[in-house]
This record gives C-alpha cells, structure tokens and sequence, in this order.
C-alpha cells in the first residue's frame, strides 16, 4: 500500500480544554477512530470478529504531541500496521491538519484475544487474512 488509510476529523468545541486547544484524551479517541475505519474498510466488523471469536486488544499506546489543535481544525489520522511474526503488532498513526502540520504522533502496540481462552492468538495477522476483504489495508 503507498499511502496509508487516512480519516479526517473535524476538532468539535466541547472536546477542548480550558486553554482552548484539544483535550489530549481526545487524541486517543481519534486514533481508536482511525483503527476502526480502517476495519470497517476491510469489511472487518465488530460482529466478524465476535463471530470469530476474536477481538483486537490495545496493550501499549504512546502518543506523542508536537502542535495544538483548535476547534474547527480538520485533521486526517492515518493509521498503518507493522507486524513482527509474534503475537503482537504495532500500529502506527500521524493526526496532521489539512496544511500537513503534524500534530501528533500515535504508537500503539495490540494484539488479538482469543475470547473463549482469554489469551492472544499466536498469529493475528492470519485471523485478519481470514476475515478482511482487503489484505492492502492491513499491509498483508
């Protein structure tokens, strides 16, 4: 895949703090936005996966912040995987204004859980190859 997935957001009001700039909490939210549209794109549901019995786990996520956003501000998150061949990947993300100033960065390490066994599964990115309609998105 030459770009990675990208969704745009607009910065709402009543998600900025007292200085007027994006609660940082929030920034998580857009990165967890991100994850699940790019599943939705692969045609990977919430029901395919419970169906499936799996479920993707976030077990790291580090952001860090390099400009403020303000209400109004347009943003577009990217999201891209990495995958090591373990039992966990890495999923990294930019949420850059439309003028390309990068406003943060996200890395967040997940893996997938086993429902019945409440255990990660030894390879997720097989259980993605099982149930997404696009490989490209998972970089498969």
């Amino acid at each position: 895949m030459s770009e990675p997935f990208s969704v745009r957001v607009t910065v709402r009001g009543y998600e900025t703090d007292v200085q007027g700039h994006l609660n940082q909490a929030v920034y998580l939210n857009y990165a967890e936005h991100a994850r699940w549209s790019l599943l939705q794109a692969a045609g990977v549901s919430q029901q395919r996966l419970a169906g499936a019995g799996v479920g993707p786990v976030a077990l790291e996520t580090t952001i860090r912040y390099h400009r403020e956003l303000l209400a109004g501000d347009e943003v577009d998150v990217t999201c891209e995987f990495e995958w090591s061949g373990g039992r966990t990947f890495r999923i990294r993300q930019e949420i850059r204004k439309t003028d390309g100033t990068l406003a943060a960065d996200v890395t967040a390490v997940g893996g997938m859980m086993d429902l019945r066994e409440r255990r990660l599964v030894a390879a997720p990115q097989e259980v993605f190859k099982e149930l997404t309609t696009d490989l490209g998105l998972f970089g498969l």
